[in-house]
């Protein structure tokens, strides 16, 4: 599994590398794919409810209502269509790279296995909604996919009367099917929408709306797409003829060959088996989930920046029950965490300057303490020398730090570069264990953890709480999203920050004669 998962995550990091040329990391589209899914829902909503004012859903009205938004009405009704078709080919896309990169990037076992599985209904429902759709049309691929898709249903024994004899003849198929089936395209999609609720509800503040940059360009390239090559119907259905070769969306419609020859046991057993095996991928292996993130109450002040930076909602501010005169506490529900360490970078009391206590902060990793942190940072230090001594920290996730050690550089591993408090850039160089420190990590806006590069970069610019104090010298701070594939750009950006930092007067080193008796302070922050 491991090895398919590894060439899967090459294919998407030279994907994104690709794109990257031509979007900003914000805008970049295999960054953005469930907004996108999202956009490209709601253009299919929008642009289903023009075309469904002017569709008629009598069996010969269909087809010649939707040649006359095709033709007559081209330049509204027609393009609309075309937008609703594009769009919809869009969704399909865009969920299936989606699965295909979670998948990559080992985000759908452990305690993501929720979204993984109930985002598996919500693909069922947009392909059965995409599939009624075809057949509203009523030419002659929806013919091919009415007879085809009823034949199928046939196979189970579940049905009173066979189904596809409806479409036996033009007298056997009444225009209430049409009905039916319109309301199976409307009812379809407005659960899949419920459920896509259902599918978030284990993560914090997602990312529904694309960047408007890349949602205006999206939707021009559609429209575009609409006027340049509209959506055409492939001729009026005829039950009194077998149809004959007909154009498919290779989108929604890949498997009808297949549905159409194969027997009835393969294809369900085949179904079944696709489906059985979504279900239950996330439990294949299961993840060895490392301990999940520990409150101590004791050096806990209820201040809630743990509560707000959390990715997944796996912690809540409860009252106090401890007795201490604090409102509130911080609650780690142990199967929504992720270990991600998150929590930890944004605790006032994870500071390494702590002396006269012993190093316990409010909340943090069993496994990776802040204390365990402050003894690695000090012992990679020790490996430094020369006036250009670099301590690097990274994520588990960006760029491997093997290789990039020698005699001025050391490095120290994380489990996310949003566990590092940023006190921790203060201790290192009012200490003077390194001259410079460099952050790397995940690529922008593509953190494993989804917000751990972006809660760094704005504690970094005093913009979110923990902040980086003033007082640290940004010159000797470096900052370097690459991902995995950064190895280049890591090694480009030690060679020229060494230099940077050889450069620099001796008298512009961090010295802070106040910074022990500053931080002995700030045990509870706020």
């Amino acid at each position: 599994m491991e090895i398919i998962r590894a060439s899967l995550r090459s294919l998407f990091d030279r994907a994104e590398r690709g794109l990257g040329l031509f979007f900003p990391p914000h805008w970049n589209p295999m960054l953005n794919l469930g907004a996108l899914g999202f956009y490209f829902y709601w253009i299919i909503t929008v642009s289903g409810i023009y075309v469904y004012i002017f569709f008629d859903t009598g069996v010969t009205q269909a087809y010649s209502s939707v040649e006359y938004m095709t033709h007559d009405q081209w330049y509204a009704a027609g393009v609309m269509r075309s937008l609703h078709r594009y769009a919809s080919d869009g969704l399909i896309l865009v969920m299936l790279l989606h699965i295909a990169r979670e998948f990559a990037l080992d985000r759908y076992r452990g305690v993501r296995w929720f979204s993984w599985v109930t985002g598996v209904p919500v693909l069922v429902m947009v392909y059965a909604a995409g599939i009624t759709g075809y057949w509203l049309v009523w030419d002659r691929l929806a013919q091919y996919v009415a007879i085809v898709s009823t034949e199928w249903l046939d196979r189970l024994p579940i049905f009173g009367e066979p189904i596809a004899r409806n479409f036996l003849s033009p007298a056997s198929l009444e225009s209430r099917f049409f009905t039916l089936m319109v309301f199976m395209h409307i009812a379809v999609p407005l659960i899949a929408l419920i459920m896509l609720w259902v599918h978030l509800r284990r993560v914090s503040k997602p990312r529904i709306n694309p960047p408007r940059g890349l949602a205006i360009g999206a939707l021009a390239s559609m429209l575009v797409l609409s006027l340049v090559h509209p959506a055409l119907s492939q001729g009026p259905a005829d039950l009194a003829r077998v149809p004959g070769a007909v154009g498919l969306d290779w989108f929604y419609l890949p498997l009808y060959p297949l549905l159409e020859t194969w027997p009835g046991p393969v294809t369900w057993g085949g179904a079944a088996t696709l489906m059985l095996m979504f279900c239950v991928i996330p439990w294949l292996p299961p993840l060895r989930k490392p301990p999940v993130a520990k409150v101590d109450l004791a050096n806990c002040n209820g201040c809630m920046r743990c509560f707000n930076d959390c990715p997944y909602n796996a912690i809540s501010m409860h009252m106090r029950s401890d007795g201490l005169p604090f409102e509130r506490e911080a609650v780690v529900d142990p199967s929504f965490c992720v270990s991600c360490g998150i929590c930890a970078g944004a605790c006032p009391t994870a500071t390494p300057f702590r002396r006269a206590s012993e190093l316990v902060s409010g909340i943090d990793l069993p496994d990776m303490t802040v204390a365990q942190l402050r003894e690695e940072v000090e012992l990679a230090q020790t490996k430094l020398k020369g006036n250009a001594r670099i301590l690097v920290f990274g994520c588990d996730h960006g760029v491997s730090l093997k290789g990039s050690e020698n005699g001025t550089v050391c490095s120290v591993a994380l489990r996310c570069i949003g566990q590092l408090p940023p006190s921790f850039i203060d201790y290192v160089l009012s200490k003077r264990l390194a001259d410079g420190v460099v952050l790397t990590g995940c690529a922008e806006n593509s953190c494993h953890a989804r917000y751990g590069t972006q809660w760094t970069d704005a504690r970094l610019a005093r913009e979110r709480d923990p902040m980086l104090r003033a007082r640290v010298p940004r010159e000797r701070i470096r900052v370097l999203w690459a991902g995995r594939s950064g190895r280049g750009q890591l090694d480009a950006l030690l060679t020229r920050f060494a230099n940077d930092l050889a450069a620099m007067p001796a008298d512009a080193s961090p010295v802070h004669k106040s910074a022990e008796r500053e931080a002995s302070k700030e045990l509870i922050d706020g």
